[in-house]
C-alpha cells in the first residue's frame, strides 16, 4: 500500500472547477480513502449534496492488484479492476458481461489537488468524460456521493449537519489561509532582515574614510585584495567602471536602525 499513501485522506470537492458531461454538478462533496484494518484493501467513501440539497452516498472496498474482482454493488457493475500506477496515479475500471462500463483515473496534480476523470458511455453509446477536482482536508468529514454509486438518502438532520460541517470547513480553511499568508509575509520580512544584516556586516568591516549619514546613498566596491571599501563616488563618476577598485558590488543606503540596504 506504499503507492497509496498520498491518496489516503479526506478530500473536499471543488464543484465549480469540475466538468460534468454526465450527471448534474453537485453543490458540495467529500471523498475519503483509507485502508481496511488488515491493510489489504482500500475503502472508498464518496458523498455529495445536490443543488436541491438532497444528500447521496456510496462506499465500497477494492483490492489494487490490477486483477478483476466481483464488485459489491451489482446494480452499478459486476466486476472491477484497480491498480496504483505510482504514488500520484491510480486507475479503476468497471465491467458488466466482460464489457467495460466506465473507468476512473485518479491523479494528484503538481499543485496538490486530486483530479478524478471518469470516462464512459451514455445510453446512446456516445462517450462522456467528467472531471472533478478535490483538495485535501485536515480532518475526516462524514458527508457527500457518487453518480455511479449505490444511493443512500439520509435524513433532513444529516443534510443540516453536512451543511454545517461544510460551512465550518470553509471558515476554518479561510482562517488557516490568512495565517498561512501572515507566516509567508513574516518569512519574507525575516529574509529581508537577514539580507540587511549580512550586507551591514560587510560594510562595517569595510574601509570607511567618512561618517555615513542616515538616508544617504553610497557605493560599495571590492578591492584587489578581496576587502571592501565604501565610497561616495558612483560607478558613473568613474566613467561607468569601478575606478581603481576590482569590482563594484552594490549601491547601498544607511537606514535609521543603522542597518544597510541595497538599492
Amino acid at each position: 500500500m506504499v503507492k497509496a499513501y498520498n491518496f489516503l485522506a479526506s478530500w473536499q470537492l471543488f464543484p465549480e472547477k469540475g466538468v460534468y458531461e454526465q450527471g448534474e454538478r453537485p453543490k458540495s462533496g467529500i471523498l475519503k480513502l483509507e485502508t481496511d484494518p488488515e491493510n489489504k484493501k482500500i475503502i472508498l467513501s464518496k458523498n455529495w449534496v445536490s443543488l436541491e440539497n438532497n444528500a447521496f452516498a456510496t462506499s465500497y472496498q477494492f483490492i489494487p492488484d490490477n486483477e478483476i474482482h466481483p464488485f459489491e454493488h451489482d446494480a452499478v457493475a459486476e466486476a472491477y479492476k484497480a491498480d496504483f500506477i505510482d504514488g500520484i496515479h491510480f486507475e479503476m475500471a468497471f465491467f458488466r458481461n466482460q464489457q467495460k462500463l466506465f473507468d476512473l483515473a485518479y491523479s494528484i496534480m503538481p499543485d496538490g489537488y486530486l483530479r478524478i476523470t471518469e470516462n464512459g458511455f451514455l445510453p446512446d453509446n456516445s462517450p462522456y468524460s467528467n472531471h472533478e477536482y478535490f483538495h485535501k482536508q485536515m480532518q475526516v468529514l462524514p458527508y457527500a456521493a457518487s453518480v455511479s454509486g449505490a444511493i443512500i438518502r439520509p435524513t433532513k438532520e444529516g443534510v443540516i449537519r453536512h451543511k454545517a460541517l461544510t460551512a465550518m470547513e470553509e471558515q476554518t480553511n479561510m482562517q488557516l489561509d490568512q495565517i498561512r499568508r501572515q507566516i509567508e509575509l513574516l518569512a519574507l520580512q525575516a529574509q529581508e532582515i537577514q539580507k540587511r544584516k549580512e550586507l551591514s556586516m560587510i560594510i562595517y568591516q569595510a574601509k570607511l574614510s567618512f561618517s555615513p549619514v542616515i538616508g544617504q546613498s553610497y557605493f560599495l566596491y571590492e578591492k584587489n585584495d578581496g576587502s571592501y571599501i565604501l565610497s561616495m563616488i558612483s560607478p558613473k563618476e568613474w566613467g561607468g567602471g569601478s575606478g581603481p577598485y576590482r569590482k563594484f558590488r552594490a549601491a547601498v543606503k544607511l537606514l535609521a536602525d543603522h542597518t544597510w540596504v541595497e538599492i
